[in-house]
């Protein structure tokens, strides 16, 4: 019984900005075992295509790589995560299992079940908060213990809360007791000696477009985007802008998006938010920014995280308590696009040789009376809605303006210094 603690990967694939990291190593001399588990739904792998499994693979194996640089490696099984931790604890007598806050409703069962576990056997469960900025738990509690159902609430919110943490500070592997596993947990589980291929897991690559776009997954990767991504934002910011890619999109450059990396965790959003934060202050000398703008969109994934905690229906209408339940009537036919060849004159058909009605489908649909009947519903609908529940919904016309860039101003150009 050699005690010892886990790192349980799900997302989260890295190193920087990684409390749960932290906490694992609080003790240098005890056994260390980072951890990733195949159980078939952990990190999406329940419904996910090629291109998506190659990613997490490609993470995975970039967490393997910089592990085995300090003597150690990242030990990759198949199995369900209770069975898995069951079997550590009996074999070494792990005394603690750390992990990243997973907060969307699907994973609840999932976590329960370890922490379950954890508290039958004795070992301590460390859950920390680093997937997102804020703690979304905080955040509902601070707005009365609902989720803000609007993204101005939302803001209003978090500006009482205050900002979010910074990142934690890197850790040092140097002398970390990383451990291998014995012959008896092989037996046990399928265990990965190197990162496995796609194939290797039943997802198979039926066509590939080469123009499509080529993901590299792995926090080394991300780290270089978001340096790449940060220099396009401070020539922005040297302009007096924000938000480049929108205003001025560059189409035919190279993609700067972030979003698999934030979504698999391999950057953290918490250093990207606050480098973002950081560049502007560098550049406008201590000027305050306008912080729902620089880092928009970010804040629009924390309040679409927010609002998923402790909802189960989120991903859906019927049963979601705060999504309305659009009672959207069903097409008596196949509502088909029709063109309209039938508004031609007879002459014009008889010469192209082609009757509407005989030659040519006549329309499927009255489009003046379709029309009537649907500004009607849509009326309707509306005196409907004004009685509805609270529910998500934008904060006002101008928000949605704001968005959809609907506005007349052009928002390259528009002045954040002043």
């Amino acid at each position: 019984m050699l005690g010892g603690s886990v790192l349980w990967f799900r997302h989260g694939l890295r190193l920087h900005d990684n409390p749960s990291l932290t906490n694992a190593l609080e003790d240098r001399n005890i056994p260390f075992f980072p951890v990733f588990i195949f159980d078939g739904e952990t990190a999406g792998t329940k419904v996910v295509g090629y291109n998506r499994m190659r990613y997490l693979l490609e993470a995975l194996n970039d967490l393997d790589n910089q592990f085995k640089k300090y003597g150690g490696r990242l030990h990759m099984i198949k199995g369900k995560p209770d069975a898995v931790f069951r079997s550590l604890w009996e074999e070494f007598g792990i005394r603690k299992i750390c992990f990243e806050q997973d907060c969307e409703p699907i994973w609840q069962a999932r976590d329960e079940c370890v922490r379950s576990l954890c508290r039958k056997i004795g070992v301590g469960c460390r859950e920390n908060v680093s997937h997102t900025l804020w703690d979304p738990d905080t955040v509902i509690r601070a707005n009365g213990g609902i989720p803000p159902l609007t993204y101005e609430m939302f803001l209003h919110t978090v500006g009482i809360i205050g900002n979010p943490p910074r990142p934690v500070d890197d850790v040092d592997l140097t002398g970390v007791n990383f451990v291998t596993l014995t012959d008896r947990f092989y037996k046990e589980f399928t265990v990965y000696d190197t990162v496995p291929k796609p194939e290797d897991l039943g997802i198979f690559l039926e066509t590939e477009d080469i123009r499509m776009i080529r993901w590299v997954g792995g926090e080394t990767a991300a780290l270089s985007q978001m340096q790449n991504r940060l220099a396009v934002e401070y020539e922005a910011f040297c302009r007096g802008a924000y938000l480049p890619t929108h205003g001025n999109p560059d189409l035919l450059s190279r993609p700067i998006s972030l979003s698999p990396a934030l979504r698999f965790g391999c950057l953290s959003v918490r250093r990207f938010y606050w480098c973002l934060q950081d560049l502007f202050q560098q550049v406008h000398q201590g000027r305050v920014a306008t912080t729902q703008f620089i880092t928009g969109q970010l804040i629009w994934r924390e309040y679409f995280y927010t609002m998923s905690v402790n909802n189960p229906q989120y991903a859906q209408m019927a049963g979601n308590p705060i999504c309305l339940d659009i009672p959207w009537k069903q097409p008596e036919n196949d509502e088909l696009q029709s063109y309209e060849p039938w508004s031609a004159p007879l002459e014009v058909q008889q010469n192209a040789n082609c009757i509407i009605g005989r030659d040519y489908p006549a329309p499927v649909v009255d489009h003046r009376a379709c029309a009537h009947r649907n500004r009607n519903a849509m009326q309707e609908l509306r005196r409907t809605l004004e009685k509805a529940p609270p529910h998500c919904c934008p904060s006002s016309d101008d928000e949605i303006r704001q968005f959809m860039w609907l506005g007349d101003e052009n928002p390259e150009e528009v002045d954040t210094t002043s």
